[in-house]
């Protein structure tokens, strides 16, 4: 019952002014009565498909993925991923994406909502991606997916 009502606390706030850090947003939960962890905070945010978009003053703030213009939007996420993107390394299923500092965020977010369905899920620090793949999917099948979503990135891998 509680995360009902914090997720509902939460789009209210991201929908009503611009949050641009999750410090920002855990301070306005508290004020509200919901005393939350980094992690918890992480998790709802997933859960309620938002991440960190460009403002267009040169910053980033927090918004909601719609899906209901999702053509738009893969043109949009695979641009988004492709502005914070600087280099991809593997490693059995582990993929390793290293981003513009304060990317990453924004370009997991892309990731997780083109829905490539060779990744498992994504791990994003400040300039660090880690990619957790599906058993059994090599590197190039990888790439392949990615560059099927993303029709940049293929060429920017060396």
């Amino acid at each position: 019952m509680e995360r009902s009502a914090r997720l509902i606390v939460m789009r209210e706030i991201i929908e009503s002014r611009k949050v641009d850090s999750q410090e920002m947003l855990l301070k306005s939960l508290k004020e509200q009565g919901f005393d939350i962890t980094q992690a918890t905070l992480s998790r709802d945010l997933k859960y309620l498909k938002a991440g960190k978009v460009p403002d267009g003053r040169g910053g980033y703030s927090y918004a909601f993925y719609d899906s209901q213009s999702k053509a738009g939007s893969d043109k949009s996420l695979a641009q988004d991923f492709m502005r914070g993107y600087l280099s991809f390394a593997f490693s059995g299923n582990l993929g390793v994406i290293k981003t513009l500092p304060g990317h990453a965020g924004s370009v997991a977010f892309a990731l997780d909502n083109l829905e490539i369905d060779k990744i498992l899920g994504t791990l994003a620090g400040d300039d660090t991606i880690l990619l957790v793949l599906v058993d059994g999917v090599s590197r190039d099948e990888l790439i392949e997916a990615m560059a099927e979503r993303i029709p940049d990135f293929k060429d920017s891998i060396l």
